[in-house]
């Protein structure tokens, strides 16, 4: 079982206004606790499967899916494996501001 940052860019090292996580998984259930953000965060999943809770409402996320969570909105997800999970977490902003909620 792997979890590999990919590597997070802010977008102010290099001269843009969003900033990027990629990442990828293979550890089923992972993935960040219940946490927020000032700015909205926008998930392209490449590869694989993840439960996400968006305010109140619970939604599955796969290959080919993107997925918006508002400003300001509790969110969370987690890995379903057996499959890796892959994909690119854009937040507009050109740097990370996360409030943990849990």
């Amino acid at each position: 079982m792997t979890t590999d940052n990919l590597g997070n860019v802010e977008g102010r090292d290099i001269g843009s206004g969003i900033s990027i996580i990629r990442e990828r998984t293979d550890v089923d259930g992972s993935g960040p606790r219940l946490h927020q953000h000032p700015y909205r965060e926008t998930f392209v999943i490449v590869r694989g499967r993840a439960r996400f809770t968006i305010d109140d409402a619970e939604r599955e996320g796969g290959a080919g899916d993107v997925l918006v969570v508002p400003s300001n909105t509790p969110h969370k997800f987690a890995v379903i494996g057996p499959e890796t999970y892959e994909a690119v977490h854009i937040h507009e902003s050109d740097h990370f501001i996360t409030e943990w909620l849990e």
